[in-house]
């Protein structure tokens, strides 16, 4: 799906996905990224959510958001109960959905002026 966001171009944001890509800004990728408003961290090496572990998540703990958006693919998956413990007792909210969802939620949280930090698992 192709999305078209009007905001200011010093933001990253997701302009399409699929299955097996995330575009921001224009360029796709197909590996599970990590993406802030003004960061993108392009390779992040988790391709389930049910392996996550907390320490997958260090670059988002350098600059903590308002809310962090877990991706987990094709559909929505929850990691460990355990690991989902922990990461509701960070200093973020914490939404877990698919993919998609968490695209299309990225932009909007971005459009509010709000801090977020969108971790997506690609191709799972």
């Amino acid at each position: 799906m192709q999305i078209t966001q009007i905001t200011g171009e010093d933001q990253n944001m997701i302009t399409g996905y699929g299955r097996d890509h995330v575009a921001v800004n224009g360029v796709r990728h197909t590996t599970s990224l990590i993406l802030r408003p003004d960061a993108i961290l392009r390779s992040w090496p988790v391709a389930d959510a049910t392996v996550l572990q907390t320490g997958d998540l260090s670059w988002i703990r350098e600059h903590p958001p308002e809310i962090l958006l877990l991706g987990t693919g094709t559909r929505q998956v929850f990691p460990p109960r355990a690991i989902w413990r922990e990461l509701r007792m960070e200093p973020w909210g914490l939404e877990i959905m698919d993919t998609a969802a968490a695209c299309r939620t990225y932009n909007l949280i971005v459009a509010e002026g709000r801090t977020v930090a969108a971790a997506l698992i690609v191709g799972s």
